[in-house]
This record gives structure tokens, C-alpha cells and sequence, in this order.
């Protein structure tokens, strides 16, 4: 058996430093763990190598446990047993499918009592894969979420081409195929705390699933009790997204016609370990570090506010619009009809966001049918960066559909 144990360090800002905050332990509680097989079933392969990370005295150090050939495999599965099983919270990528599965099998066929059996599993691939369309990841392996965080690896090499290196190695002992197998290791395990930053994307996508529900009205004064429940918690109604600043912008479309948005430049509650980007329905949005920008396109048209209690109204065809009973009962009979749901609106022609949800209230549609609901950019809205930023964090949410 061959063993390796390196010391690393990591910056001050560096997230492992929160991590037991965010994971309610200690240091001492968290083991990192990876490991190297000779094929994907534990019936009919082996474990050659053991890639382990812990903190001892305040420093984490990366630790390896290699078996020379397959005879080793036990040896090494007893060294990590009696000295490095003692962790509440496992750190892996993919290890609820293959490392721990795979262990345990290991565990029982050598009748080894297996440390981390209790133990907390924290599967990084497992919490980031849900959120892999709003990344914009392309698949959900861990060297392609490295990648995007600016990882880079020195070895090339994945599980399956290692194996015509380990069957080399057991034959000629030679130092490079050694090296190899090492490094790959090595770097696996030094990857899952560059993977870490991951978590930030989380806590910023939690923001958003946090937000109270209660609709702005738009018609009046706006301020935060005019939209936050009061009987949430303060943590809760912290808004994902501040608007900075607010300006409209004109610019002209593919097809030469000008059109009007919104450009924000917005503040995060904290940085972000890279760039976030999604566009949908024409609206877009993009950041960069703790700030970001959104464009969402305004709506300039006439339409109509419907009125849900129907039967209190009349319709006025050559007018176009509906009134109320205790109005109408001054018009000539022949003029009015009684109103119906798809009837039963007042028009307003003016300025127009889109909403997916119901943020803002009043809402208008172009017609009874039409799915689409806006609300008016009214000065009320215009003058509120409170209200514009519930909307910005509503559009951000559309856009990454949490």
C-alpha cells in the first residue's frame, strides 16, 4: 500500500470557512471522500484507490490510500476504518449512486464494521444537478461545473481511461503511470471544495422561493407593508435583487422597429462565484459578481381591466365599456345590455409591464381570453425602487422558472 498526505490552504474568503455554519457542525465533523475502481460494480471490481480530505488542528489535508494491486484492497479499506472513519457529514459528487454503495459493499464483504455508515451523506452533484438549466450547464459532471466556477485540471484523464494506467502500473511498478493515478485523485478531491461556491447559487436561488406572495397595488402609495406579509420573518422578506438603477431605453429590433424596455442595474445580497445569464420572453438578465442588469420590455397599448363581479355592471356597445348598475340606471335602456365576463371591462391606453404571476394588481388584458396579464407603469411604480425591485426578482424568477 502507498499513502500520500498533503497539506492545503485555502483564502479568506473562501467558502469551506462558512461551511460548517451552513452544515450545523464542526470541522471536525466533515470528511471528504473519492474513490478510484477498476469497473462500475463492486461485485466483480475493485477499489484501488481511496481519496479522502479532513481538518485536523484548523488544516485540511487530502490523504490517499492506494492498494498496489488487488490483494491491497482490504488493507487499504482498514486503514481508512480505523483512521479516518470518525466523521459525521460526508462530503462527495455522486456518492450516493457509486462511492458510498460501492464502499459498503466492500465494508460487508470483508466483514470491516463500516465507518461512515450513520454519517451524513452531502451529495454535491445531487443538490447542483436540479438547478443545472438555470446554470447553464451542459451536463452535470464535475469537471464541467469546475469549468464554469474557472477550475482547471492539471490531469486529462476520467475513471474509465485510468484503468489501462492502473493495469500498467501493477505490471511495471514504473513511476509515471503512479503519478497519474495520483493526480487524478487528487485533483477529484480537490475539486469538490472548488464545488463548494455552488452553494451560493443555492442560497441566491432560495431567495427567490422565499418571496411572500401578497400583491402590490399599484394604484396606491407603494411602499414594503403595501406588499410584505407582516407576519413573516425578517429573514424572509430580504428581496433576492435591489434595483440601483432605473432607466428606459429605446432601441430598434431586427426588424427595425423601435422598441421600448426597461434597464435596470440591480445589487445582489452578495456575490455571486460567477456569471448567471437567462433571457426569456424578451426579457433577459445578467450578472456579474454582486451586481447584475435586466431588460424587460415595455408595452406601449390600449387595454382592458375586467371587472369580476359582472353582474353588478352594465355594457355600453357604442361606448366599449362597462359601468356600474347605480350609473347605468341613467341610460337609455337601448343603449345598454347587461354585461357578461368577456364584456365586462373599462379600457386605459398607456405604459405596460408583463407579469407572470400576480405581483401587481390591477391587471389588464388585450382580451377576455388572453392568458397574458400587465399592469400599469403608472408614476406610483416609477417612483417605488422597492416595488421595482419586486419586480426585477419576479422576472428573474420567471426567467430561471424557480
Amino acid at each position: 500500500m502507498k499513502k500520500s498526505i498533503k497539506n492545503i490552504t485555502f483564502s479568506d474568503d473562501h467558502i469551506i470557512h462558512k461551511l460548517p455554519q451552513m452544515l450545523g457542525c464542526s470541522n471536525d465533523d466533515i470528511l471528504f471522500i473519492d474513490i478510484e475502481t477498476t469497473g462500475l460494480s463492486p461485485r466483480n471490481s475493485d477499489i484501488y484507490m481511496i481519496g479522502l480530505s479532513y481538518c485536523e488542528n484548523d488544516s485540511w489535508r487530502i490523504v490517499q490510500l492506494f492498494a498496489e494491486n488487488t490483494a491491497e484492497e482490504a488493507h487499504i479499506l482498514k486503514v481508512f476504518a480505523r483512521n479516518y472513519g470518525n466523521h459525521s457529514k460526508i462530503i462527495n459528487f455522486n456518492g450516493d449512486r457509486f462511492d458510498l454503495p460501492f464502499l459498503k459493499n466492500k465494508f460487508d464483504k470483508y466483514k470491516i464494521p463500516n465507518p461512515i455508515e450513520d454519517a451524513d451523506s452531502i451529495d454535491l452533484q445531487k443538490i447542483i444537478r436540479p438547478y443545472q438549466d438555470q446554470l447553464g450547464l451542459i451536463d452535470c459532471k464535475q469537471r464541467t461545473i469546475e469549468m464554469y466556477l474557472g477550475t482547471t485540471r492539471k490531469n486529462k484523464h476520467d475513471g474509465k481511461s485510468l484503468l489501462p494506467i492502473y493495469a500498467s502500473y501493477k505490471k511495471t511498478m514504473a513511476r509515471q503511470p503512479l503519478e497519474i493515478l495520483f493526480l487524478h485523485n487528487y485533483e477529484d478531491v480537490k475539486g469538490m471544495f472548488a464545488l463548494l461556491p455552488m452553494f451560493l447559487f443555492l442560497k441566491f436561488f432560495s431567495l427567490f422561493r422565499n418571496m411572500p406572495g401578497t400583491s402590490i397595488k399599484t394604484d396606491e402609495p407603494i411602499s414594503p407593508e403595501n406588499y410584505l406579509a407582516s407576519d413573516l420573518p425578517d429573514e424572509e422578506t430580504v428581496l433576492p435583487v435591489k434595483a440601483k438603477k432605473v432607466q428606459a431605453n429605446y432601441y430598434n429590433d431586427y426588424e427595425g422597429n423601435l422598441k421600448k424596455e426597461i434597464f435596470m442595474k440591480l445589487e445582489l445580497p452578495f456575490a455571486l462565484p460567477s456569471s448567471l445569464t437567462g433571457h426569456l420572453d424578451d426579457c433577459y438578465f445578467k450578472t456579474d459578481k454582486d451586481e447584475a442588469i435586466l431588460r424587460v420590455p415595455i408595452y406601449e397599448a390600449e387595454l382592458k381591466y375586467y371587472y369580476s363581479n359582472y353582474n353588478d355592471y352594465y355594457y355600453l356597445p357604442k361606448e366599449d365599456t362597462a359601468i356600474h348598475k347605480s350609473i347605468a340606471s341613467f341610460v337609455d335602456k337601448k343603449y345598454r345590455e347587461k354585461a357578461k365576463p368577456d364584456n365586462c371591462y373599462t379600457k386605459k391606453s398607456g405604459q405596460y409591464l408583463r407579469e407572470w404571476d400576480l405581483v401587481f394588481t390591477p391587471f389588464f388584458k388585450s382580451d377576455y381570453k388572453d392568458e397574458r396579464i400587465f399592469f400599469d407603469l403608472n408614476a406610483n411604480l416609477k417612483q417605488s425602487r422597492f416595488a421595482l425591485s419586486v419586480y426585477a426578482s419576479h422576472i428573474i424568477a420567471h426567467i430561471l422558472e424557480i
